[in-house]
């Protein structure tokens, strides 16, 4: 399964270079330090907004979110996203690489959560909601996030504000 990931990663970082007129595969080197785009471990959920690549593994012994500069070549930190008590998942961000958004699960309890890279603040979506979240995506601008529900015995879509707020559609 690993290889098959990486290669996906691959793929995506070919979509990034084709928005310059041509496509081109960009080569990122495999790092057995964890300290690039490509490692031994497990890299999950890729999402890619030119030049961020953004991703969840479990490199330093948790499943935690990366993103990854293309035009660096380099890990961006993202100080108070991650947490030791925590699973995150299903990554997203914005064209702007600003926020992230993705589905954090602790004590069995999944909750979605955005992510701010210039207030390195990370905000809880769902902690009031009495149902299980899954899956979320941000738009391109940052404005609005979207997510699975599971209420009234199926799945539905809520479609919501940074703040949380449901936006009616």
């Amino acid at each position: 399964m690993k290889r098959v990931v990486l290669i996906s990663i691959v793929a995506l970082t070919s979509l990034l270079s084709s928005c310059g007129g041509y496509p081109r595969l960009l080569n990122f080197p495999f790092d057995p330090g964890g300290r690039s785009l490509n490692s031994r471990n497990l890299e999950l959920t890729p999402q890619i907004a030119a030049p961020y690549i953004v991703f969840t593994s479990d490199r330093n012994g948790s499943q935690d979110i990366y993103l990854f500069d293309a035009r660096t070549r380099r890990l961006i930190d993202l100080p108070g996203l991650n947490s030791l008590d925590e699973i995150a998942s299903h990554p997203s961000i914005s064209e702007d690489g600003r926020y992230v958004v993705f589905a954090g699960s602790r004590q069995g309890r999944t909750n979605i959560y955005l992510y701010d890279r210039e207030t390195q603040q990370k905000r809880n979506l769902t902690d009031n909601l009495p149902a299980e979240v899954r899956n979320p995506s941000i738009s391109a601008d940052g404005s609005k996030v979207v997510y699975e529900i599971a209420k009234n015995g199926q799945w539905d879509i809520v479609v919501c504000d940074r703040a949380g707020q449901p936006l009616n559609q």
